[in-house]
C-alpha cells in the first residue's frame, strides 16, 4: 500500500532558464534554487502525514533535488519514499549505530574510497566473505549501507556526482544466500533505487559465483531499467577489467589499483563512522532523518514562506 493518500500537482520545474545538471551546480543557499525548495517543502507537506514534524530544512530538501536533476515530481516521489521506507522498516533506520556492528566493521568488510572517481564519484566496496552469516544477520550488514549512505548523502559533491559500488563477492555462500529473502530483497533494492537521495551511477560485481545469481535474479525485477543497464559482472577477471571504469590512483592494488591497501582503506572508513555515531543516533531517533529541524520550526517557517510567496 502506498503511503501517498494525495499527491498534489506540481509542476516539475518552475520558470528557469537553467536545466537540472546546471541546477545541481550551484551552492545551497542560490537564489535560483529558492523557488524548488520552496514548491517541494509545500507539496510535501499538503502529501503526507507530518504533522510530527511540521517542516523540512532547505538544505534537507536539496539533496532530494539533486538526486532527481531538479525534477520536482521525480524529487517528491523520492521524497515520500524515504520517509515511507523509514517508517515500514524500523528494525533497520532506527539503530544507525556503529557500535552495534563493530564486529563486522572490524573485519574490514566494507570502505569509502579516500580518492573520487575521474567522474567526482564516491567510490564504495563491499567485501561479502567478510561477513560472516552465523554472526551478523543481513539487516545489520544492510544497516552497514544506510550508515555510510546517510553520511555521504549529506556531502555535496556525492549529491551532484552519486557514488559507485564494487560487491566483492569471493567466499559468497549458501549461508549468505539463505539470509536474502525476497521481503529484504525488496527493501534493499528500493533504497538502491528509489528512496535513498544518492544517484548510483554504477555497481559493479567481482569474485561472483555461480550461485549468486539466483539471488540477483531476485533482486533484480525490483531494480529499475537505469540501474539494471549501470550493472556491470567482472568475475574473477575484475583486475583486467575494473580499469575500464576507475583510474588506477582511485582503486586499492587488491582491486588493480595503485591506492592504498583495502585494510587500510577499510580501518579508516569504520573510523569515520565512529566519529559519526552521534549523528546517525540523531537521525535515526528523527521521525523524518532531518536533523536540522525541530517541531518548533514549523510555524515559523511556514509563516515565512507564506510571506514570501506572497511577495514574490
Amino acid at each position: 500500500s502506498s503511503s501517498v493518500r494525495r499527491r498534489p500537482a506540481a509542476e516539475n520545474r518552475p520558470e528557469c532558464d537553467m536545466n537540472g545538471s546546471q541546477l545541481t551546480e550551484l551552492p545551497d543557499n542560490s537564489e535560483q534554487l529558492r523557488p524548488y525548495v520552496v514548491s517541494l517543502r509545500r507539496a510535501a507537506l499538503q502529501a503526507d502525514d507530518l504533522s510530527a514534524v511540521g517542516t523540512f530544512s532547505d538544505g534537507f530538501l536539496i539533496r532530494f533535488l539533486r538526486a532527481r536533476d531538479f525534477d520536482l515530481t521525480l524529487s517528491l516521489k523520492l521524497l515520500l519514499n524515504y520517509l515511507h521506507w523509514r517508517r515500514e522498516s524500523p528494525e533497520i533506520s532506527t539503530c544507525l549505530s556503529p557500535s552495534s556492528v563493530f564486529g563486522l566493521l572490524k573485519t574490514s568488510y566494507h570502505a569509502v574510497l579516500p580518492q573520487r572517481d575521474h567522474a567526482g564519484s564516491r567510490v564504495l566496496i563491499y567485501r561479502i566473505g567478510q561477513w560472516n552469516p552465523k554472526d551478523w544477520s543481513a539487516f545489520q550488514v544492510f544497516r552497514v549501507s544506510l550508515m555510510t549512505s546517510e553520511i555521504i548523502s549529506r556531502e555535496t559533491e556525492t549529491q551532484r556526482r552519486g557514488l559507485k559500488a564494487i560487491f566483492d563477492l569471493k567466499g559468497w555462500s549458501l549461508g549468505h544466500a539463505l539470509q536474502i529473502n525476497p521481503s529484504l530483497a525488496r527493501k534493499i533494492s528500493s533504497v538502491l533505487s528509489d528512496s535513498f537521495p544518492l544517484k548510483v551511477r554504477g555497481i559493479h560485481l567481482v569474485n561472483e559465483p555461480m550461485f549468486f545469481r539466483p539471488v540477483f535474479t531476485m533482486i533484480r525485477p525490483f531494480l529499475p531499467d537505469k540501474i539494471k543497464q549501470r550493472v556491470h559482472m567482472h568475475g574473477t577477471d575484475f583486475h583486467r577489467t575494473l580499469s575500464d571504469f576507475f583510474s588506477p590512483d582511485v582503486l586499492p592494488p587488491e582491486y588493480g589499483g595503485e591506492g592504498l591497501g583495502i585494510e587500510e582503506v577499510c580501518q579508516a572508513w569504520t573510523q569515520e563512522l565512529f566519529q559519526s555515531e552521534n549523528l546517525l543516533k540523531q537521525i535515526a531517533a528523527h521521525p523524518t532523518g532531518d536533523i536540522s529541524t525541530n517541531t518548533g520550526d514549523a510555524l515559523i517557517s511556514e509563516e515565512n514562506e507564506t510571506m514570501t510567496l506572497t511577495e514574490g
